[in-house]
């Protein structure tokens, strides 16, 4: 394994795991019950959807806020994100998934087993099919919704770009994907998002809340810092690179009165990748660390010492020890 730092520092081994969803605060809520309404909901809705239907930018849409990295490139997403929504009688835990494919290899083995976890957890699964493409068939979306017995709502996203199908036809659409119910929207523009929430919290439980209701995600922030790094990697290399690299943590302090100190690492499986990745002296690693930095500090709110490296390790994305060291659980 060949590796390089941008300071010359080592890399050290890290391991990245996600958290399962946490039900202990309703063990606290139970002690506070007069500070929660009595119609309160809560729930879990899973976003699943065929690559670049638009989970991402559905969810920071309805958080209002940037959680989920969003590029115009397909397979952006490959962990489970989780935002929270909370309202004045409910909290909405939205899980945004990998987008729906064949998988070819063990990575994308394991983003389907994140998205079909994801649907495990839920309590409504929210399919999102491209309207763009319509009319047509998403038969991968149709085949994960098939065997679905838990309550599952079409969401025809992009309806900005082209012509909204009129009820008549979502009707079709709906039973074709065998969904009880269907919803029209864009979520780059927000046309219709008023109406899901009302659909999603249908489903949801009357009871208390999961988390706390200032958090916005149970993710940690080394976890998005990552992401971010990855956003400037898939915006600013070709098609190669970014399917090829994986980013990870190596470090992660925060410094009271100076700036916070992030460690990176970003895998990739050849010789020839890192040689691109990092440029003729250095150019273009060094313009991908400036533009991620200034992600992680617009994200943290604070100033950012970010330090990148990068390593070669050969064939990754199919080597299970790789994967599970990298997060993919």
């Amino acid at each position: 394994m060949h590796e390089i730092g941008l300071s010359g520092s080592p890399i050290y081994p890290f391991t990245f795991s996600h958290p399962a969803p946490c039900h202990c605060l309703r063990d606290h809520f139970m002690n506070e019950s007069d500070k929660i309404p009595g119609n309160f909901k809560s729930g879990y809705v899973a976003l699943i959807g065929s690559p670049n239907a638009g989970k991402s930018t559905l969810m920071n849409r309805l958080l209002d806020e940037k959680l989920a990295i969003v590029t115009p490139k397909p397979q952006t997403t490959r962990f489970r994100v989780t935002g929270i929504m909370n309202g004045h009688n409910y909290q909405l835990i939205l899980l945004d998934t990998p987008g729906l494919i064949a998988p070819g290899y063990l990575m994308q083995k394991k983003m389907m087993e994140i998205t079909r976890r994801a649907i495990s957890d839920a309590d409504l699964v929210a399919a999102i099919l491209d309207g763009s493409r319509l009319p047509g068939h998403d038969d991968i979306l149709k085949s994960w919704l098939d065997p679905v017995m838990k309550p599952k709502l079409l969401i025809v996203n992009k309806i900005d770009i082209t012509p909204a199908p009129v009820q008549e036809d979502l009707d079709d659409i709906m039973n074709e994907y065998k969904c009880s119910e269907g919803i029209r929207i864009s979520a780059k523009t927000g046309e219709g998002i008023d109406r899901l929430i009302p659909l999603f919290l249908k489903h949801s439980q009357t009871g208390f809340p999961f988390y706390p209701p200032d958090q916005l995600s149970h993710n940690p922030e080394r976890f998005f810092v990552s992401e971010l790094i990855r956003e400037q990697l898939i915006l600013k290399y070709g098609e190669e690179i970014p399917y090829a690299a994986n980013v990870q943590i190596l470090d992660f302090k925060e410094r009271p009165g100076k700036k916070d100190f992030i460690q990176a690492v970003i895998t990739v499986e050849r010789d020839s990748q890192k040689a691109i990745l990092i440029g003729r002296q250095g150019r273009a690693i060094k313009s991908l660390g400036q533009d991620a930095r200034e992600a992680a500090e617009k994200f943290l709110g604070r100033p950012v010492y970010l330090e990148l490296a990068v390593r070669v390790r050969k064939k990754w994305r199919k080597d299970s020890r790789a994967l599970r060291e990298m997060g993919f659980e």
